[in-house]
């Protein structure tokens, strides 16, 4: 591995390292701890979707035409440190909104411009990609597992004060990972001979919509990221009703980051042997399959083993799409294209998700007033299995690169 990978890994591993730190928890602290509705949690889970508009403009067009990737990364990081540590101290609805809001703002252009500054230093996409990202799966394991000890016999308000932790975890890693920007292989904005004259990044990335394949490919890239947000939203509340003890709950969502180290190591041989379009349709059809377990909720064991298809949701579908986007994209346009599909990945489709997976949860309850995940989780199967069908039938991906 070279100097410059290897700095590439452990940038991707503390990215995920931040995200993992918070996001399992954040339905359980939200709900268990302030007392949130479903629809004021759905609310909170939509910042992501608001703050990724700013990440497909601001982001993308600073980074491809204006600054160099790696400082601003750096800055990011930085502005969302300091949101997290606030976020431990907010205990009503709005501040907490904002502040998300604050921080969503800052962490998801971080996203796309990670996946750029990686696509940026390496020479083929297809086989090098899977092996980088897979460092951020292992980022994500690593921050599950402290919790095990931080949550290990608590109870009542010893449980909620210690959940609130895990602002502080990623307080300090996104700090951490703002200093170590500083040291990433430079990743300058596009020559300005490359650049077309008065043109805008984000508008030459949204032209590539034009293309049937890809608005199929961005459709059912929407559809699935709206069934990805409801294993995030609800996940560790259905965990926790079904028996499992809070502090195993985030060590059990990562059994499938464990196997997603596999999928990435594999996606190269999968997308050589399967193709783009059958490679993408098989990691939708392993959310269908995850959910319709769900459904059923029994037994404990095999709600847990279940997870082990999230691999192949992620590194099947999701990072397939990155580097399809990628290799089909102007280089001036590279970041925004990123951030298109970030868009839409982290965006819209979570957006709406967020709010339609709230407000289920506040229809499908029980007489007893908990949620009743048999009946709602059918929802987000039946609509894996519709997007698995469209990318199977009208998905023809082209051999080669845009202009």
């Amino acid at each position: 591995m070279t100097a410059a990978s290897t700095r590439l890994s452990v940038m991707m591993f503390l990215e995920y390292l931040i995200w993992g730190s918070w996001l399992p928890l954040l339905a359980l602290y939200l709900g268990d701890v302030l007392g949130f509705t479903g629809g004021e949690i759905g609310w909170i889970f939509a910042t992501q979707a608001i703050a990724c508009v700013f990440g497909l403009y601001f982001g993308g067009q600073i980074a491809d035409r204006l600054f160099s990737t790696e400082k601003l990364l750096a800055v990011l990081h930085l502005i969302g440190g300091a949101a997290m540590f606030s976020l431990a101290f907010q205990k009503t609805f709005w501040p907490f909104f904002i502040v998300m809001l604050i921080y969503q703002l800052a962490y998801m252009p971080t996203m796309s411009l990670t996946n750029a500054i990686c696509f940026h230093h390496i020479s083929n996409a297809q086989t090098e990609f899977g092996k980088l990202r897979l460092w951020g799966t292992i980022g994500w394991i690593a921050a599950s597992w402290p919790f095990v000890f931080i949550l290990a016999g608590k109870t009542g308000p010893e449980l909620q004060a210690a959940l609130a932790s895990i602002f502080t975890v990623a307080g300090i890693a996104s700090i951490a990972l703002a200093a170590f920007s500083l040291t990433l292989p430079h990743t300058p904005p596009a020559p300005k001979k490359e650049m077309e004259e008065g043109s805008s990044a984000p508008v030459k990335a949204i032209a590539l919509l034009r293309d049937p394949t890809m608005l199929v490919l961005f459709i059912a890239t929407t559809m699935d990221a709206l069934v990805h947000q409801c294993y995030f939203q609800w996940t560790s509340p259905f965990l926790q009703q079904a028996g499992l003890a809070e502090n195993w709950i985030m060590p059990a969502m990562s059994v499938g980051q464990i196997a997603e180290i596999a999928s990435m190591a594999a996606l190269g041989w999968a997308l050589a042997r399967l193709g783009w379009r059958w490679t993408m349709t098989i990691g939708i059809l392993a959310h269908a399959a995850r959910f319709f377990v769900f459904a059923i909720g029994d037994p404990l064991w095999l709600m847990v083993a279940i997870n082990v298809v999230h691999g192949m949701c992620y590194a099947f579908f999701f990072a397939a799409v990155y580097i399809y986007v990628d290799e089909r994209c102007p280089r001036d346009a590279r970041a925004s294209a990123q951030g298109l599909f970030n868009l839409v990945i982290l965006g819209f489709g979570p957006f709406a998700g967020s709010l339609l997976w709230g407000w289920l949860g506040d229809v499908f309850r029980t007489p007893a007033g908990a949620v009743d995940f048999s009946r709602l989780f059918l929802a987000p199967a039946a609509l894996a299995l519709a997007a698995a069908l469209l990318m199977a039938v009208a998905f023809h991906p082209q051999a080669t690169r845009a202009s």
